[in-house]
């Protein structure tokens, strides 16, 4: 039980008591509290929403589309190494069945979402319709905290959790790129994005390399690597984020193409793998640096946007609920088996098809990436207040997981 209180507060405990303060907040005083969310930080800012000719930085806005730029840059480098590297988890036919997997986590609630929104008539379909993504997301914390619960940590469901997770987290911003801009759109921005990470990756990636060849004690990428460090990455990090603000993309992925270009190990352990911690690549090192930041930051990201009156519950938090404890599980055990049976790609040894039901309700937990999509959804107001409360409420897979791997009699293997 220690190391899951150990793994919980390192990575969620804030969090929660963010999103619990927000709670009792909203219900005592919801005045004082959305002024709090809304409180104006610079009005004729260079940065934050646009608005009769000129941007205001809330706090809001600071905390959901510039700090969270961090937490996402943590979850695209999970992404990337898991794609590009040699043992990365999403490469090769082990990653097969986990990614179709993901693809019935995503197209389940999305079909319980908008199919349960058409019962409820044209009115109320039309009002909650845009919200769709909001029950295809997957806390990547807090399902694996559970999945190691239900499981045992040694379990090879866990891992195949955490590779449905992680590939779950990829097309989540795919889907906010594309689905859930910040403004009118202007892709041209983009050009200034991806132009600082070319130039980065060149002057402090490329270039060193190219003039160390033959040199065994590598004297430039050295320099570089001492005398700059990060530096040059967070310029370029600060011209990216911009660029995506400009171009009406939300600018919380501004940092995305930058990943990319940062030296990096050689493997990938997996997320949340220990050994990271002694990796000396700049990646590593950037994101073991973020940690203790982007903790406070998601304190503040619950704070935030976790504060709804309890009797702003509606259709659209039946609907979000629905489409994650309906919608996720059925989903992924239709096509996780599809994958593993028809199509022969198989599933992890020691584990079996029947264990597909219980991930998909340990998946089902959407909490932190649920309430960003319904905040990039629905303008503040009932139907956003609605759609978070159901995203809150998701925490009820957690029951539902626990008492379906009993049923289903999961043996535990411990870590």
């Amino acid at each position: 039980m220690y190391r899951v209180w150990n793994f919980l507060t390192n990575y969620s405990l804030l969090l929660i008591i963010g999103a619990l303060t927000a709670l009792v907040w909203a219900n005592i005083d919801a005045d004082s509290y959305h002024y709090f969310v809304e409180y104006t930080l610079w009005d004729h800012a260079p940065i934050g929403h646009a608005h009769d000719g000129h941007r205001t930085l809330t706090l809001h806005y600071l905390v959901n589309d510039v700090l969270m730029a961090f937490f996402f840059g943590i979850a695209a480098k999970e992404v990337w190494e898991a794609v590009v590297l040699k043992d990365g988890s999403l490469r090769g036919k082990k990653a097969a069945t986990p990614l179709f997997a993901t693809l019935g986590g995503m197209l389940g609630p999305i079909a319980i979402y908008l199919g349960m929104a058409s019962l409820f008539g044209s009115t109320t379909y039309d009002a909650v319709a845009n919200g769709w993504a909001i029950p295809t997301a997957t806390d990547i914390a807090f399902s694996y905290l559970v999945g190691r619960l239900v499981f045992g940590a040694g379990h090879p469901a866990v891992r195949f959790l955490l590779l449905l997770a992680i590939a779950d987290d990829a097309a989540g911003l795919i889907i906010l790129a594309i689905f859930y801009p910040s403004g009118e759109l202007a892709l041209e921005w983009l050009v200034m994005s991806f132009a600082a990470a070319a130039i980065v990756f060149v002057l402090a990636n490329w270039l060193p390399r190219r003039l160390d060849r033959h040199k065994q004690d590598r004297p430039n990428s050295t320099w570089v690597r001492r005398r700059l460090g990060v530096l040059p990455y967070a310029i370029a990090g600060c011209f990216s984020w911009y660029g995506f603000m400009a171009s009406g993309l939300h600018p919380s992925l501004g940092l995305l193409p930058i990943v990319a270009t940062i030296p990096h190990a050689d493997r990938a352990f997996g997320i949340f793998a220990d050994a990271e911690k002694y990796l000396t690549d700049l990646l590593n090192r950037i994101e073991h640096g973020l940690k203790n930041p982007v903790e406070i930051i998601l304190f503040f990201f619950g704070l935030l946007n976790a504060g709804v009156e309890f009797g702003s519950i509606g259709d659209a938090t039946c609907l979000v609920l629905a489409g994650l404890l309906v919608g996720k599980p059925l989903g992924i055990f239709v096509m996780g088996w599809i994958a593993a049976r028809p199509l022969g790609l198989g599933i992890p040894e020691g584990m079996r098809i029947v264990d597909l039901v219980v991930i998909g309700c340990v998946a089902a937990i959407g909490f932190t990436v649920s309430l960003f999509f319904a905040s990039a959804a629905f303008d503040p107001g009932p139907t956003q207040d609605a759609a978070k409360m159901g995203a809150l409420f998701s925490f009820a897979a957690a029951v539902l997981a626990l008492v379906s791997g009993k049923l289903l009699r999961v043996q535990k293997h411990p870590g």
